[in-house]
């Protein structure tokens, strides 16, 4: 594949569109990694949340107060860097990265799920109860298929975001979109200037992200003419 870049778009072109995509690549993966484990975490956080348990409410507060307050860059640096240093262990930077971001995503996806679940009326909890149903019975037969209109356009927005953070994991050397591009931008090679490699690269961010929030804006569209 990269001889064939090569051969189409000549030297160094060629390689740097290669090395560009193949990043690119790297920068998807750990999305989806946040995205998935960070939406176990929240998903736990939110039943906390929603709990008649207040342990567990204040638990599932301080979490995600915590991880809300501390800049995403901060705990980057506190994976990459700072723990490792002080527990005298090796980190990876793909694992800090994935553990940094799974804990910034799940502090506000479980926001954007508690929210969606307080959208519904509450007297769905209370015909549940009159019902004899349990609390589980109640979120997953009458809150969650609602919720779930309320929560999904919110849930996809955001993997926006979280795509868009994976730019800052540059900082501890994970091997992304970031990171390449601007290696090739601090080059002294012809055709590597800055202002060639950080158009392609807010380029290639641009088709990442755009076609989600399109997505994302088509749902929430959807979701206010059901309501």
């Amino acid at each position: 594949m990269k001889d064939w870049f090569i051969e189409v778009l000549g030297k160094p072109n060629g390689i740097i569109i290669f090395q560009l995509l193949d990043a690119g690549q790297l920068t998807i993966y750990l999305s989806l990694i946040a995205f998935f484990g960070g939406g176990a975490i929240a998903l736990l956080l939110t039943l906390m949340r929603v709990s008649n348990s207040r342990p567990l409410q204040a638990c599932s507060k301080a979490y995600i107060w915590w991880f809300q307050s501390v800049p995403l860059l901060m705990l980057l640096f506190l994976c990459g860097l700072g723990m490792p240093r002080l527990f005298n262990i090796q980190v990876s930077p793909w694992t800090a990265a994935t553990i940094a971001l799974v804990l910034f995503t799940s502090a506000y996806m479980s926001e954007v799920w508690r929210g969606a679940i307080e959208s519904v009326d509450k007297g769905q909890w209370e015909a549940g109860y009159a019902l004899n149903l349990s609390f589980m019975e109640i979120l997953r037969k009458l809150i969650v298929p609602q919720a779930f209109k309320y929560g999904l356009a919110p849930t996809v927005g955001f993997m926006v975001q979280i795509i868009k953070g994976t730019s800052l994991a540059y900082i501890i050397g994970f091997q992304d979109l970031m990171l390449i591009g601007k290696r090739w931008a601090n080059s002294p090679v012809p055709g590597s200037e800055p202002f060639i490699i950080f158009p392609l690269m807010a380029v290639m961010y641009f088709c990442i992200c755009y076609p989600l929030a399109l997505y994302a804006r088509r749902l929430e569209a959807r979701s206010i003419k059901r309501i």
